[in-house]
């Protein structure tokens, strides 16, 4: 299966709204302002949406890359989060940013978050939503909502606890202070930190494992584990999940491959 275009390939382009590309079994969504530490405004957030029905409406992805375009930055910022100018703007919806991030959070598809950069305000929160992150050395981290006099979104406050943990949130958002990329890495945010010469080659090997995996029992995993994590177990919900997969054509694959001694060709049915 294709593992997508390497991250730091890119080739020069105007600035846009985020780029959408699908490649086999992977969809790359990269932010594209570079010149303005991709900042998003709300036609990017809008773009995302619809971007992400796209997604969920082809069952053939199986992983999600989010990643930005860097080129020309003097520091590499993934992205500098919401354009605080779009606040004022008349007709501006104040839940747009985290209807976006808690869309994200849902996909079906396995997220992987290419973090090839620092990461700022409601940006960090996206990186949070995805499944899976890689991160680049050097990079920072810093959430300065109360730095700005704002208190944060449910569901932005609910992720930041459940993956950096009470005292985690609390030194994020109480202090305002930066996390460096070490720091998150022994948080357990990252799945690796690599230098950017190792970058790339991360990314890809990541997405094709997840991408080899049986589809059908890896997207209902994700969608049990994320019920659990907001203390919505459902457990009916679960065991149908588990005798779907356990009388699945892919299951059958996985235990004749096994036997086999080969790779699995998943179908997803």
């Amino acid at each position: 299966m294709s593992q997508g275009t390497p991250v730091t390939d890119l080739p020069n382009r105007a600035a846009s709204a985020p780029m959408l590309s699908v490649d086999g079994g992977v969809a790359t969504l990269t932010l594209n302002r570079p010149a303005h530490r991709n900042r998003l405004e709300a036609g990017d957030l809008r773009c995302l949406l619809a971007q992400f029905e796209r997604i969920n409406a082809d069952p053939a992805i199986r992983v999600l890359v989010l990643t930005a375009n860097t080129q020309g930055q003097p520091r590499p910022v993934f992205c500098a989060g919401y354009h605080l100018g779009s606040f004022s703007d008349e007709g501006s919806d104040p839940q747009l940013f985290e209807r976006v991030a808690n869309a994200l959070a849902a996909l079906r598809p396995i997220t992987v978050c290419a973090l090839n950069g620092s990461v700022y305000g409601g940006a960090t929160d996206l990186m949070l939503a995805c499944d899976l992150s890689v991160g680049l050395t050097g990079t920072e981290f810093r959430m300065p909502a109360t730095a700005l006099g704002l208190h944060y979104y449910p569901g932005g406050l609910q992720r930041y606890v459940a993956r950096l943990g009470l005292s985690g949130a609390k030194r994020a958002f109480l202090t305002a202070r930066p996390f460096t990329a070490e720091m998150l890495q022994r948080m357990g945010c990252f799945e690796a930190l690599v230098g950017p010469d190792d970058f790339d080659a991360t990314v890809r090997q990541l997405v094709g494992e997840v991408a080899a995996l049986a589809p059908l029992a890896v997207q209902a995993t994700k969608q049990s584990i994320n019920e659990i994590a907001a203390g919505q177990p459902d457990l009916a919900a679960m065991r149908a999940r588990e005798v779907l997969t356990s009388s699945s054509e892919d299951f059958a694959e996985g235990r004749q491959a096994f036997q086999d001694k080969r790779q699995p060709r998943f179908k997803g049915r």
